[in-house]
């Protein structure tokens, strides 16, 4: 078996190298690809071979399949982009005849509606059109997204949100590329969709609660209409149009579009996910935007 990582250079990318690695994978069995092969040096230094990979560029796709039976599709970050970059992979899997396609989606992707529902559920109906073999594994959010609102709750002693009391089943990045480490390595996943999750749902409530035990000192959630948050985002220096989508994801998530059933992910990997405190703990150790 070799495995291509696509967007190996990104946020999530070498954390799934890394599990890949840990859970026995040989380097020579995984290729990495990213759009600049300069940014690859550290996973080169580990053996793994690296590939040019740039979804908007089908012959770097064509060329980094070569040799490959195993694919995870990382989606991609250009939103309004996403659906002919995907499908570009998509078409280079089928023409290469690839055996298994990995792609990391969204919660509910098929069956709510929100902002970024749409290029997910599209991404999913190429795939099963394509009659590629095909795991999706929709990623709920990150545990490392609210780093930033933790930072700044260190001199505010607030986190703020238009959550209402939606709940969050999110998970860390390592949690959730284990998973994906896992059903890229063993049989028996094709044809399944999974909801990764947490095993522990939280609100914005918990997440206050959890900065005050990382910072040491007390943190207190302060719940906001749509209306306020937009006026508080737009008084930070945000654009209209990127504070209407931040929190049109929060009413979203006031819907309870990322309230799924919890232990997604342990139920792969065999082992508990990170406490959200924990995650908390770890991201603002590490996450440069976080500090």
């Amino acid at each position: 078996m070799t495995i291509l990582v696509t967007a190996a250079s990104g946020q999530l990318g070498p954390l799934v190298i890394d599990a890949l690695l840990a859970r026995g994978a040989e380097p020579t069995s995984i290729v990495a690809g990213a759009r600049d092969t300069s940014k690859l040096a550290e996973v080169a230094a580990r053996g793994i071979r690296t590939v040019e990979l740039d979804y908007a560029k089908p012959d770097t796709i064509a060329a980094a399949l070569e040799g490959v039976d195993t694919v995870l599709l990382i989606s991609g970050s250009e939103v309004g982009q996403r659906i002919a970059q995907h499908r570009n992979v998509i078409d280079a899997a089928k023409a290469a005849g690839v055996a298994k396609l990995v792609y990391t989606s969204a919660p509910k992707a098929t069956t709510a509606e929100y902002a970024l529902a749409p290029e997910h559920a599209a991404t999913e109906a190429a795939i099963a059109e394509s009659g590629v073999p095909a795991v999706i594994v929709r990623n709920n959010w990150y545990i490392e997204n609210y780093a930033a609102d933790v930072a700044r709750a260190a001199e505010t002693g607030v986190v703020a949100s238009s959550t209402g009391e939606g709940r969050i089943a999110g998970a860390t990045r390592a949690d959730l590329a284990d998973a994906a480490a896992v059903v890229l390595l063993e049989d028996g996943h094709l044809g399944q969709v999974y909801e990764l999750s947490g095993d522990t749902a939280f609100s914005y409530a918990d997440i206050a609660a959890a900065a005050s035990e990382v910072l040491g000192r007390d943190v207190d959630y302060t719940p906001l209409t749509t209306e306020q948050h937009v006026t508080a985002l737009e008084a930070a220096g945000l654009d209209a149009g990127l504070a209407g989508f931040l929190t049109s994801l929060d009413a979203s998530i006031g819907d309870g579009v990322l309230e799924v059933p919890t232990g997604g992910v342990s139920r792969l990997t065999g082992r508990p996910t990170t406490s959200l405190a924990d995650g908390l703990r770890a991201a603002l150790a590490t996450e440069p935007a976080a500090a």
